[in-house]
């Protein structure tokens, strides 16, 4: 079982972002570089957006900024078991492991900088979970972010981008069980119009998001200029 604070309900939803939404979170990490000058090769990509507080259209939303349910009445959390499929409560992710494209890394918990964007991991081996959402198997989207690459080569997501419908995600979780997870979709989008609506909005179900760079690299920044994002739901 995780050790964080389970959010309460709110609008008849876990609002896991619900705090962080409200902060300063404008900011989507579009930098990966570690701040020194742009390399001759690419670099230290991880492409993780942190939840930012958007507008949404239609009054059911769960987007990060949304205040209820559709019909604007709040429930209490006896009044929302959980989706089938979905686990009430889940012990966090320590490993991911995608067979068809030979990925299998540790994954360690990450939070929100300063700044309010995601943190990355520095090992370029290992995966990182956004602990301000649900663990992998909970109800709604479980996110884990990895580096596409660094100045030594590929790193753990490099083959991410590879991935399509039907593929199978395995996450290990701390108290030894395991969910499992099939990609839906593979989608690319410029950093400045990261999908965060997509990603974070809670689902009834249990979702897995992968995130890491892709697309052209730019030189000039030390970055690349996309984000490459899997979605996946609960096998």
């Amino acid at each position: 079982m995780s050790h964080r604070h389970h959010p309460v309900l709110i609008g008849g939803r876990r609002r896991p972002w619900l705090l962080a939404a409200t902060a300063v979170l404008a900011v989507i990490l579009t930098a990966c570089s570690d701040g020194r000058s742009a390399p001759s090769e690419p670099r230290d990509e991880t492409g993780a957006a942190a939840p930012t507080t958007v507008t949404t259209t239609g009054s059911g939303s769960d987007a990060p900024g949304s205040t209820g349910d559709a019909a604007g009445t709040p429930t209490t959390p006896a009044t929302v078991p959980p989706a089938p499929g979905a686990d009430p409560e889940a012990a966090d992710p320590v490993r991911v492991e995608i067979a068809r494209v030979d990925i299998a890394a540790p994954v360690i918990p990450l939070g929100l900088d300063p700044a309010g964007a995601l943190e990355v991991p520095t090992d370029f081996a290992e995966a990182g979970w956004w602990t301000g959402g649900p663990e992998p198997g909970e109800r709604g989207p479980a996110v884990i972010a990895g580096h596409v690459d660094s100045t030594r080569g590929p790193a753990v997501f490099f083959r991410l981008a590879e991935l399509r419908p039907g593929d199978v995600v395995t996450v290990h979780r701390a108290d030894g069980s395991v969910a499992e997870f099939v990609v839906d979709r593979v989608e690319h989008h410029p950093k400045s119009a990261f999908p965060t609506d997509a990603v974070y909005r809670s689902t009834p179900g249990a979702e897995l998001r992968l995130i890491t760079c892709g697309g052209t690299f730019d030189r000039s920044t030390g970055h690349y200029v996309d984000n490459v994002v899997v979605f996946a739901h609960r096998r």
